[in-house]
């Protein structure tokens, strides 16, 4: 009886064991996903991001640790947009020999993008779902995208579904710094946002200007508050507060010399040193402020626009303009996508729509995407170039061109929109942009980086 006692007593001990492992290893598989354990010493597989909260233009590191040495895993991020849509990237890696992938230093071999990417992850983000044409745009700034970063055994790919992670962190991605300070505008008819820095000032500062689209993008002037420059996003058409038809450019001249003035009037910005930035239509906006309302900006940025007047008078009104360029000029692809680069073609356009570029007379920096589907570039920056040669400006203008990046170049780290809805009324149109994923997401990075140096050489020095 003793030795049967003593049999049932081990045999108990042994469950409880048992139980008590099977407990320690339901709670690891709860916390970092089904493991396929080499060793019951090996922790459990890691994935960090650094920092976890950062400004959208700032890189992060990410880094996978106690993993298998030499095997496959997939990294893989997700996020929900303010719209609902799922945008989604992945990339295969192969783990080194101390159990780590790092993606600073480690190369993709397959999925959204190839190579040492260490934001790949980011500016690779697709959209996945059924809406056509989806752009990944901020409208609430105020807020951060949440992006779910997830670490996978093997190369897989987002279809197979892979049903468990081995682990997984959340990145915040904000376009606001701590103590930027956000401030409606609706003064003497202007419509805006200003954006200001932390501290009393006195700030430089930027005119915000952005393209036919309409409507109050904000962040991009986010972005320059938090770097320490005053911002005014302004509104000029498709907006409710705007008068008149929504479809139309409503406003003349004074508005844009007026929205100058008041950034430049504000107690907390520094009066003579504004400069102006402008994307698509907003480039022949900020150059025909420079050259025809009688201000004096520091400095000019210029994305991808049209030096000319691309609009057409409509109602008998020369101050309104259909935002609607000529459909004569309109071309489609195969797919049946518009691009107005024809619109923009200098033999297109009226001679007297032509600015006074020689009036310039701050340094002016372009920004050429050499794929961009929608705006005749090419052609605007020689336009600049040869009259400022001719009136003997050339050393205030500078281009950077950047072969395979589209129209849209925006802050770094945002993924390319090759494509997408334009409009749904009174018929649906999808605009062709341009680009490629990975030689527009280098032009990006580049991009920003040389709009800060050139607005800290001409707007703090």
């Amino acid at each position: 009886m003793l030795r049967v006692r003593k049999i049932q007593q081990h045999t108990v001990l042994k469950l409880i064991q048992c139980f008590t492992l099977q407990r320690r290893q339901t709670s690891l598989h709860h916390a970092v996903g089904a493991v396929q354990w080499l060793s019951r010493n090996r922790p459990a597989p890691l994935l960090t991001a650094a920092p976890v909260r950062a400004i959208v233009d700032e890189p992060i590191s990410i880094k996978g640790q106690f993993l298998p040495p030499y095997s496959p895993v997939t990294l893989c991020a997700r996020l929900h947009c303010e719209d609902g849509d799922l945008w989604e990237a992945f990339a295969h890696y192969n783990t080194k020999a101390d159990g780590t992938v790092n993606l600073t230093r480690d190369h993709s071999v397959g999925g959204s993008y190839l190579g040492c990417e260490p934001m790949g992850l980011f500016w690779g983000l697709r959209p996945y779902g059924e809406r056509e044409g989806p752009r990944l745009r901020k409208k609430n700034i105020e807020t951060s995208y949440v992006v779910h970063i997830s670490l996978w055994d093997g190369h897989v790919s987002p279809s197979e579904r892979p049903s468990t992670e081995l682990a997984a962190v959340t990145a915040e991605r904000w376009f606001m710094a701590p103590g930027v300070r956000r401030i409606e505008i609706r003064q003497n008819g202007i419509v805006g946002t200003l954006f200001l820095p932390p501290g009393p000032g006195l700030f430089p500062a930027m005119l915000d200007l952005w393209g036919v689209g309409g409507g109050l993008p904000e962040y991009r002037s986010a972005l320059f508050a938090s770097r320490g420059y005053a911002s005014l996003s302004l509104a000029y058409m498709k907006h409710i507060d705007l008068p008149g038809p929504f479809h139309c450019l409503t406003v003349g001249d004074s508005y844009f010399k007026s929205a100058f003035q008041l950034l430049q009037e504000h107690h907390q910005v520094c009066a003579d040193r504004v400069g102006i930035i402008g994307l698509s239509y907003g480039v022949y906006l900020t150059l025909r402020i420079a050259t025809q309302f009688g201000v004096k900006p520091s400095c000019l940025i210029c994305v991808n626009g049209p030096a000319v007047n691309i609009m057409k008078s409509t109602g008998g009104d020369s101050r309104t303009q259909d935002s609607d360029s000529d459909p004569q000029y309109w071309t489609y692809d195969h797919q049946g996508y518009v691009t107005f680069k024809e619109v923009s073609r200098l033999h297109n356009i009226c001679p007297g729509s032509r600015l006074k570029l020689e009036n310039i007379t701050c340094p002016l920096m372009y920004i050429l995407g050499e794929d961009d589907l929608n705006t005749s570039s090419v052609e605007s920056v020689n336009l600049i170039e040869e009259t400022l040669r001719a009136a003997g400006k050339s050393h205030l203008f500078t281009c950077l061109s950047y072969p395979g990046a589209g129209h849209l170049i925006e802050p770094p780290y945002t993924p390319l929109a090759r494509t997408s809805l334009w409009r749904v009324k009174p018929i649906k149109m999808m605009v062709a942009w341009g680009g490629h994923v990975s030689p527009h997401a280098a032009a990006q990075e580049d991009a920003w980086r040389n709009i800060q140096e050139f607005m800290e050489n001409n707007l703090r020095q």
